[in-house]
């Protein structure tokens, strides 16, 4: 494809307006659009001021067509040589205005191109032409009045084409002021929902500290009511309640109890307890007051800030089927919260339980020692014979067992030394310890073989109480005899040292309890004491722990006994029989009752 060149000499600035008014031409019979082609024209007459403030002359050439320039007109742009050193005529002998006529020939612009020396320049400028001129084609140059009328229509055409584009940025501010208003709505929107999301969330926290604080108390509740329901001892339970509240829940604990014989009333006068205080013994209804020491008494040792009237007293009834006293809190701060108050009450009602439980056992319990206490038998005074006995009740559980020891004499001079244990605790162990005693003394009348007796009390047993079961030990002792006859009833087995010192255990084969629910006949068994030796009898409370057994029990007992002396024995009895519970009862808990009988045997007739 052939390239088409127009060439221009730019010296002034006629020259510089030809030349544009010439690329203003091309670019418009090209169809270009007026945005590039104001964006063209005006590049290129910047152009063209740069190369007159330059100074010199300028060769000026736009080219359009061919393979380098398709579809776009390229402008170059560099000083012009003339190749003289100052001539007025250029290399091929043309003149230099000649050039630079309006209307030159095709063939001085080709005369023109041949002239170059070297390689063309790149473009310094292009515009695109979406029409471009047939090569060959000549296109008809504007002269510089028409170019510039139609530079004009290109800038108004530039203005019409910004005023659109004002009209576009006004629409895009206006939607930006929209956008914005809701950008500021939403962000209002997201900060109240932020707002409403921290007060759920602080009404959540809160109602789980409200629901921790609430299980707290009521896991307290459990603890202090399982700790003061455990024991049977008012004073114990009053200890216990006051190392629970004291000093988490009250500064200070007072309790005023009720003398049970006169029911409801106060055991001292009035003014000793506070005015809320006898509110709540006359109303039985919790009441709240200030404390101060003119309403409280013995509040010397307390600081002053525990006696403020800012810190409120509160005195709660203990009640169960009466009223059994009031317990009086002084808050450990400033006030006693609801559901610490509602806590405290409910504890109080739990101590008046807990107290009357612990007074209704000491009663059962005082009514059952004082019964099975005066059943408990004076021993005799045989020739030949020594006797001991100790009786200690239990320390745990109900305390007043069925165990007994009774020794008397028959009417043939002999002694019958008995020990025995019912199974159970309580009232209805030591009634049916009293009615085996005493059927046991009647059947010795009748018969003095210990066998004979167990069998007969076994019988009985199984009828009267079929539910109730014992067992029991019997040895008779006559005057002057070296041997002793017994018969046990399941029975822990009888000790026994020799006038040497050894111990040996009446191991042979017990009878069955009393009271078991089949037919039993028991045997009587011989062995050897004479003077100078002892038999100890004990129930399975001073050598059973529910740890250990019952064996490892009689063998420390033997070994105490064997420990002992003949003259501890012979001179005093009782120590002897203090010596022996020692070593057993070291512990002071026991949940058993015990019994022992220590009998040790002089020559006849006793020195």
């Amino acid at each position: 494809m052939t390239e088409n060149t127009d060439a221009w000499k730019i010296a002034s600035a006629a020259d510089a307006a030809r030349a544009r008014a010439a690329a203003a031409g091309i670019v418009m019979a090209a169809g270009t659009p007026a945005l590039d082609r104001a964006r063209f024209l005006t590049a290129l007459s910047a152009l063209l001021r740069h190369c007159l403030d330059q100074g010199g002359t300028w060769e000026l050439r736009l080219l359009t067509g061919g393979t380098a320039h398709e579809g776009r007109l390229d402008v170059r742009l560099r000083p012009f040589d003339d190749g003289t050193a100052e001539g007025g005529t250029a290399a091929d002998g043309t003149a230099e205005e000649g050039i630079a006529e309006e209307g030159i020939a095709e063939d001085r612009t080709a005369e023109y191109r041949a002239t170059e020396d070297g390689p063309a320049s790149e473009p310094v400028l292009s515009c695109p032409l979406p029409n471009p001129p047939a090569p060959g084609s000549r296109v008809r140059r504007p002269s510089p009045s028409r170019a510039l009328l139609s530079a004009d229509e290109d800038t108004a055409a530039v203005l019409s084409l910004l005023d659109e584009q004002e009209r576009l940025v006004q629409l895009h501010r206006e939607e930006l002021h929209q956008t914005n208003q809701g950008v500021l709505a939403l962000h209002s929107d997201l900060e109240a929902a932020a707002l409403a999301q921290r007060e759920l969330l602080e009404a959540e926290r809160s109602a789980r500290a409200e629901v921790e604080r609430a299980r707290r108390l009521l896991n307290f509740l459990a603890d202090a009511s399982a700790a003061i329901t455990s024991s049977l001892s008012p004073t114990e339970v009053l200890r216990r309640l006051t190392d629970l509240l004291v000093p988490e829940y009250a500064a200070r604990l007072d309790v005023w109890l009720f003398d049970e014989e006169q029911g409801d009333e106060e055991t001292g006068p009035v003014q000793e307890h506070s005015r809320a205080a006898v509110v709540a013994a006359r109303t039985g209804r919790p009441q709240h007051a200030a404390a101060h020491p003119g309403n409280l008494p013995g509040t010397d040792d307390l600081p002053p800030a525990a006696m403020s009237p800012d810190r409120p007293l509160l005195a709660i009834p203990l009640v169960t089927h009466r009223l059994l006293g009031v317990l009086t809190l002084i808050a450990p701060g400033p006030r006693f919260d609801a559901d610490t108050c509602l806590m405290l009450v409910e504890l109080g009602r739990r101590a008046g339980v807990a107290l009357d439980n612990a007074r209704r056992y000491e009663q059962h319990r005082d009514t059952a020692e004082a019964l099975q206490r005066a059943q408990l038998t004076e021993l005799p005074d045989p020739d030949g014979l020594l006797l001991a006995a100790r009786y200690l009740p239990a320390t745990q559980g109900m305390n007043i067992g069925g165990d007994w020891y009774d020794a008397f004499l028959q009417p043939d001079g002999s002694l019958l030394a008995v020990i025995g244990d019912v199974t159970g605790h309580g009232m209805h162990a030591a009634v049916v310890m009293g009615q085996l005693r005493t059927a046991l003394r009647a059947y010795a009348v009748e018969d003095n073989s210990p066998a004979e007796i167990l069998t007969r009390l076994h019988r009985m047993l199984r009828h009267l109480q079929p539910q109730l079961y014992a067992t029991a030990l019997i040895a008779r002792f006559r005057p002057g005899d070296p041997e002793v006859v017994w018969a046990s009833a399941g029975h822990p087995p009888a000790v026994v040292r020799d006038t040497g010192g050894s111990v040996r255990i009446l191991d042979d084969a017990p009878g069955v309890m009393l009271g078991i629910p089949i037919a039993f006949t028991y045997t009587d068994h011989v062995t050897r004491l004479p003077a100078g030796s002892s038999l100890v009898l004990y129930t399975d409370g001073l050598v059973e722990r529910r740890a250990h057994g019952i064996d490892p029990g009689i063998e420390r007992l033997r070994q105490a006994l064997a420990g002992l002396s003949a003259p501890e024995l012979e001179q005093d009895l009782d120590a002897a029989a203090e010596a022996l519970l020692k070593p057993l009862l070291h512990d002071s808990e026991r949940d058993d009752d015990v019994c022992l009988l220590l009998c040790h045997t002089v020559a006849h007739p006793a020195s």
